[in-house]
């Protein structure tokens, strides 16, 4: 879009909902995490670089070591969410219902579900997905959710 210095009036983004039973659920990737957690992608806002999604967590599964480039929130509608090792830890032990906020900078280096477990979240910015020694493997921002789920659909089809 070519910008001047006068006025720019930008459209409005029209209002969006996802009924969240119906369609299938995606696997999340194996390189990010253990245990058959699953995903539906909810919205993405290029403009802001923010995206939410909702994951289902079986007992016993897990996310891979992550560092929030940019803050997020989560409602833990359904389970339990050990965070940092979970408070015994000296890590965070979410129990549903919960609500919590991630920081921009938070490096989780296992997040674990001790029992089924259901959460939505809402990223603003990339998690990126690391080795023990903070090395990035992949940067997972809005685009790269949007493929993702573009491509599972397209699977599905």
């Amino acid at each position: 879009m070519l910008m001047s210095t006068g006025h720019i009036a930008k459209p409005h983004t029209p209002e969006e909902y996802v009924q969240i039973d119906d369609g299938p659920w995606a696997p999340f990737p194996d390189a990010f995490s253990d245990g058959g957690i699953t995903w539906k992608l909810l919205h993405v806002s290029p403009e802001s670089g923010g995206w939410t999604a909702i994951f289902t967590c079986p007992a016993g599964s897990s996310f891979a070591a992550h560092i929030h480039t940019g803050p997020g929130e989560y409602f833990l509608t359904h389970g339990r969410m050990d965070v940092r090792g979970g408070r015994d830890a000296g890590g965070d032990t979410a129990v549903a219902p919960g609500y919590g906020l991630e920081s921009s900078g938070a490096r989780h280096d296992r997040t674990f579900f001790p029992v089924d477990s259901v959460f939505y979240m809402t990223f603003l910015g990339p998690l990126a997905f690391i080795q023990p020694d903070g090395t990035v493997i992949a940067n997972i921002g809005w685009a790269e959710a949007q493929g993702a789920w573009t491509a599972f659909l397209s699977a599905q089809s």
